[in-house]
């Protein structure tokens, strides 16, 4: 049996690396009791070196990287760079990187490659918005992100996490049938594209009571953001699947 992935996205926080170090001793605490479940803490850039030090059984995750290996990009991290100090996975595509700063599907499919080509493994964010959903173009949305993104690389394995935009931080997780079905659709999608093997995890308002519905639902794992950072939440998290 798989085991189930589940990842820490703690995006711009917390504030001081102390803070950062107390999260992840809690996390590591738990998680070396629970054998079912592969913990992923994406941590930001400036922390992973000091939580690479730990040499924890956590994995570690970068939460973007630059298309390009180096160069003068001021302010970027490479893939390179990330695979170097000890990162496994990195985040591409997050609906706050397309809203905020702009991401095509052009650009990270150019990070996808970087991302492979560092023998990292990218997890792809795909994932529809509100007035999307309410037009019944959720399908179109995941198709489309996927084809665009997928369709000129070569890919064994691919991690995708679907989170619904509406979802995300406003503690309205999307209904696990309806997850289901775009669950569905996303695999379809995948095996068109001739993605040899997949993993599909779920994010948007995930926590403690709903966390389960998700991987009953047929998700491979979750990708947690808010909740990951209060220590005796994600904890809660991770002992459903002891």
């Amino acid at each position: 049996m798989e085991k189930i992935l589940i990842i820490a996205n703690w995006k711009m926080n917390p504030q001081t690396l102390e803070q950062a170090m107390q999260i992840f001793d809690s996390i590591e605490d738990e998680a070396k009791n629970i054998k079912n479940v592969k913990v992923v803490i994406s941590a930001p850039f400036v922390y992973l070196p000091k939580l690479a030090e730990k040499q924890s059984e956590i994995e570690l995750c970068g939460q973007d990287c630059h298309w390009e290996k180096k160069g003068a990009y001021t302010g970027e991290i490479s893939a390179e760079m990330l695979k170097n100090i000890g990162c496994e996975y990195v985040i591409l595509g997050h609906s706050e990187r397309r809203t905020y700063f702009n991401e095509t599907d052009a650009i990270i499919e150019k990070k996808l490659k970087a991302g492979i080509d560092a023998k990292l493994k990218p997890i792809l964010c795909i994932g529809e918005t509100e007035e999307q959903k309410k037009l019944g173009k959720t399908s179109v949305i995941l198709i489309s992100e996927l084809t665009r993104t997928l369709q000129q690389l070569v890919v064994d394995h691919m991690i995708i996490a679907y989170e619904p935009i509406w979802a995300i931080g406003t503690g309205k997780a999307c209904n696990p049938e309806i997850a289901k079905k775009n669950l569905d659709i996303i695999r379809t999608a995948l095996t068109n594209l001739k993605v040899k093997t997949s993993s599909v995890l779920y994010g948007g308002s995930i926590n403690q009571k709903n966390a389960k519905d998700f991987i009953k639902a047929g998700f491979d794992g979750l990708l947690v953001g808010k909740s990951s950072l209060n220590s005796q939440e994600f904890n809660h998290i991770l002992k459903l699947f002891a």
